[in-house]
């Protein structure tokens, strides 16, 4: 079992732990992610390892109360126990030390994009980052990412805060101003990283995303969190789940991400009229 020793609300459905996690906090690195299940039938969900303490023992993940078993999560206090938390999961981010590096985060991928960003500021990396979110409700740790960026851009969709717009025009605002950018990083939904990618291509800006198709066992066996990269199936959970993002097929991946749309309608029906998970 494993611990939450913190719960911090950073939205109405954006929830951050901070979970006792002795073993998974020594080995992880930026960019890997963690399995978590609540209960004994419960799914098992992938989540990205937002920060890790070797030295506390402990790993922070970040969830939105999108589905059935993450509603559950967001009803856990302080104190209370996780029944699995397997990882660390996937390959590391790739190691940065020198140039300028650009971060895009949008929405809930602002919590993958936080711990890479930091590795890189804290090697010496020029870091800049853009961040977004439909409002300004919905942003999450502008703070953190402050501290961890030389220079930090906000983007929302109804103007409450910073520009008003995607992230993706204040990304294509910064070359077209001739910003230098060795290499970008973007983290969010697909279609946003899709969105990015199609920016950076005509410009050959090497471009990395984090691609989070559904996935199960998170260890390679059941080939659910299969991607077309480069014309080659890759599995996510094993092979990323970072990936060259003009490789990647999100045409693709965007159909398989829709594939049990249904499932996961009923599923969160039966949550609210307190069905189990």
């Amino acid at each position: 079992m494993f611990k939450i020793v913190k719960r911090r609300d950073l939205t109405p459905v954006t929830k951050l732990f901070v979970v006792d996690a002795p073993l998974v906090a020594r080995s992880a690195k930026p960019g890997q992610f963690v399995i978590v299940r609540i209960r004994e039938q419960g799914e098992r969900i992938p989540l990205t390892i937002a920060d890790y303490d070797p030295e506390a023992g402990t790993v922070t993940i970040i969830f939105q109360e999108v589905g059935m078993t993450t509603r559950l999560m967001g009803e856990l206090k302080e104190g209370d126990e996780l029944l699995d938390f397997v990882g660390p999961l996937g390959q590391a981010a790739p190691e940065v030390t020198e140039g300028n590096v650009i971060f895009v985060g949008g929405g809930f991928g602002v919590a993958p994009i936080y711990p890479i960003a930091k590795q890189y500021f804290n090697a010496g990396v020029h870091v800049e980052s853009i961040i977004g979110a439909r409002t300004k409700d919905l942003l999450i740790l502008k703070e953190e990412m402050e501290t961890v960026s030389h220079r930090l851009h906000v983007a929302t969709d109804d103007g409450s805060l910073g520009h008003k717009g995607f992230v993706t025009e204040v990304l294509q605002r910064m070359i077209d101003e001739g910003q230098r950018m060795d290499i970008v990083v973007a983290i969010g939904p697909m279609v946003m990283m899709r969105a990015v990618t199609e920016v950076t291509r005509p410009y050959g800006i090497k471009t990395l995303v984090s691609v989070d198709p559904i996935m199960v066992d998170g260890t390679g066996m059941c080939g659910a969190c299969r991607v077309t990269v480069g014309g080659k199936t890759k599995f996510a959970c094993v092979d990323g789940p970072i990936f060259d993002a003009h490789e990647v097929d999100f045409d693709e991946a965007v159909r398989r991400g829709k594939m049990y749309a249904e499932e996961e309608r009923r599923a969160n029906e039966a949550c609210r009229c307190g069905g189990g998970a």
